[in-house]
């Protein structure tokens, strides 16, 4: 699955040297490494500078929606330490247009973020005892998998190691799972949706055309994309192909031009058509504001 990159607006400034992994603070302190989440630039990465100006930095934050994960994306002011800026995010939880759209978190109330540190490619987050509380083996794993994916999108970051309050964690508390460490993405593949919607984000203002693009595993690679609009009419059918399928994931994305008379609520609805009647499969649905 595609790790999207760091992105830094507004001024737009892009850095050019490379990066080595190595030690540095994610957390509280100002900045590693560079080419790390939360250090100095790296080559064909934007990162944040150390002094920011009116620049801003975009990065992922991974909730659930049902019982699979589901991914959003905050826009925030320019920091050197956006790994830290990314957990602080996961731990705030989704907005209250994602909770309506129904974006959940599996990390529970009053969890706090104390460390965030990188080692060759290992990150540590150091977080309250209040994350390892409650739910059952289901919450459990996709809270760890928030954490793991949401931290993953750095190109520096290829594995998660958990502490609570200081304490390293091999088996958690709340279900007695014993934790591999690294954790890595593929350990919670499974809580993956068969199509994840990436673009469009929820509530998002979109003008046609609109890019629809995403990650999905479904029969012979074919994605069905539909726009409705605020009476729930379709104005647009159409596919698209993502670059595998059937029991493999690929991604997609398609450009997909739409009129409506005025500006007004609508829905992006992604689904796999059933081999045999047709049917929609999967269905993700994306709450919009399509503008005229």
């Amino acid at each position: 699955m595609r790790r999207p990159l760091i992105l830094l607006t507004a001024l737009g400034i892009l850095a050019a040297s490379c990066g080595e992994r190595g030690p540095g603070s994610l957390g509280p302190g100002p900045g590693g490494p560079p080419g790390s989440p939360t250090g100095g630039p790296t080559g064909g990465h934007p990162s944040p500078t150390a002094e920011p100006s009116g620049e801003t930095m975009t990065f992922e934050v991974w909730f659930a929606r049902g019982d699979r994960l589901f991914v959003v994306h905050r826009t925030v002011p320019a920091s050197p330490r956006v790994g830290t800026a990314a957990l602080e995010a996961l731990l705030a939880g989704p907005s209250d247009g994602e909770r309506a759209a129904g974006v959940t978190t599996a990390v529970p109330e009053g969890s706090e973020l104390l460390d965030l540190a990188v080692e060759g490619g290992l990150a540590t987050a150091d977080l309250s005892s209040a994350f390892g509380s409650g739910g059952g083996s289901l919450s459990v794993r996709m809270r760890l998998a928030q954490l793991v994916y949401t931290l993953t999108q750095f190109p520096t970051v290829d594995g998660v190691a958990l502490e609570l309050d200081g304490r390293p964690v091999e088996v958690f508390p709340a279900e007695g799972l014993v934790l591999d460490v690294p954790m890595v993405r593929a350990d919670f593949a499974d809580l993956l949706p068969q199509i994840l919607v990436e673009e469009p984000a929820i509530g998002e203002r979109v003008t046609s055309p609109v890019t629809i693009a995403g990650t999905a595993d479904v029969f012979e690679a074919t994605v069905s994309i539909r726009i409705l609009d605020a009476a729930g009419e379709e104005i647009v059918r159409t596919f698209t192909t993502a670059t595998c399928g059937t029991g493999c994931r690929g991604e997609f994305e398609e450009r997909v031009r739409f009129e409506v008379g005025e500006t007004q609520p609508g829905t992006i609805v992604v689904y796999e058509s059933s081999a045999e009647d047709g049917s929609p499969l999967h269905v993700v649905e994306i709450p919009v504001l399509l503008v005229a």
